[in-house]
């Protein structure tokens, strides 16, 4: 979803500079007084003349194929994990993505594929420069380009999120007629080749709270019956960019590139594990097509409903310094939780490589 656009065209840090790669700014005395970010380099901005030209499809081959099934490079004996749930999620200490090698990232997209979400532990990611951070995040995808969200300057690869108690993007989003502000989505699930091994990486947290809701679509399928599993494969159902556009042109803020619409099946097959995964969200999923609209709201009605309500394949991801969280956007959908007070800042960038054209069940 699209942050606020209150401070367009401007970036307020006093400080922008890379020195060595190294995108920390450190803070002096007046920057501490003015309370500004720990990493002012990744404040967002929103310039009103950047524009895309339109995506093209491309070819993807997934870096999970390549993958050794043992991961060698990625678990070893230096490596913790503890698995959160089940269905997805799992915590991982002892291993630096930025150290990995080529086979180790190979391993890595095949671990977030088979755990939809892992989270990295005591990462020095948020240090290693932004080209660096963008070159890794290659290795898994074209990175997606966010037609309307804050970015950083002169690199659009970079959707930042950020919150302080002057911007507030997730109630400026959803409104204040809500009395939850849960708001599950898949990433830019309107793009022809949408996400795959989406990054996260968090700069500025809140002591208690900013977590992130992560849902299993793989499990989400498992559970509904043999009959109606055989009913929504070959249905297709339309993800829009047009509201969320429509909402940054009313804000005054940017619409880089024209608002796409895109036709996936409601029922995708993961390129590398093979599984069957429900793929639809409330955020960007519009319509059933070839349904009249009655049969199209009471079918998504009772999907959202369905994942929304599953706790027992829902994972809350939690953050401390350092953190990176790495998760599949095929097989999954999130939602912020903005329940920490507005006087705390919470500031995180998210890299998006774009993957093949969903695959039907």
């Amino acid at each position: 979803m699209a942050p606020s656009v209150s401070q367009l065209q401007t970036t307020p840090a006093p400080v922008e500079a890379v020195t060595k790669g190294v995108a920390k700014v450190a803070l002096n005395a007046q920057q501490e007084k003015e309370d500004v970010p720990s990493y002012p380099f990744y404040y967002p901005i929103w310039d009103l003349e950047e524009k895309f030209p339109p995506t093209e499809i491309f070819e993807h081959s997934d870096p999970g194929l390549r993958a050794d099934p043992a991961k060698p490079h990625l678990l070893n004996a230096n490596t913790k994990v503890h698995h959160i749930s089940p269905y997805l999620g799992t915590e991982v200490e002892g291993v630096q993505i930025s150290q990995l090698s080529k086979e180790g990232l190979d391993e890595l997209a095949l671990y977030v594929a088979e755990r939809k979400v892992v989270v990295f532990r005591d990462q020095d990611f948020k240090d290693i420069g932004p080209d660096r951070q963008i070159a890794i995040a290659r290795h898994f995808g074209p990175i997606q380009r966010h037609p309307t969200s804050g970015n950083v300057k002169g690199y659009p690869e970079f959707h930042v999120v950020y919150r302080d108690a002057k911007h507030d993007p997730i109630r400026d989003y959803l409104g204040d007629g809500r009395i939850n502000f849960t708001s599950w989505h898949s990433d830019v699930s309107y793009e022809r080749q949408p996400p795959s091994t989406t990054f996260f990486f968090i700069l500025d947290q809140p002591e208690t709270g900013g977590d992130t809701l992560f849902l299993s679509q793989v499990e989400a399928y498992n559970r509904l019956s043999p009959e109606f599993q055989k009913r929504l494969e070959g249905l297709r159902a339309v993800h829009s960019a047009v509201p969320q556009a429509e909402y940054s042109l009313k804000r005054g803020g940017p619409v880089r590139r024209e608002p796409v619409e895109s036709e996936h099946p409601i029922v995708r097959v993961h390129p590398v594990t093979g599984e069957k995964a429900l793929f639809i969200n409330p955020g960007f999923t519009k319509r059933v097509v070839g349904f009249k609209n009655e049969e199209s709201e009471y079918l998504l009605k009772f999907l959202f409903d369905h994942i929304a309500k599953g706790a027992d394949f829902h994972v809350r991801g939690t953050y401390k310094p350092g953190t990176v969280v790495a998760w599949d956007n095929r097989v999954t959908v999130h939602s912020a939780t903005p329940d920490f007070a507005k006087t705390f800042r919470r500031h995180a960038v998210r890299l998006t490589p774009q993957a093949e054209v969903p695959i039907p069940a």
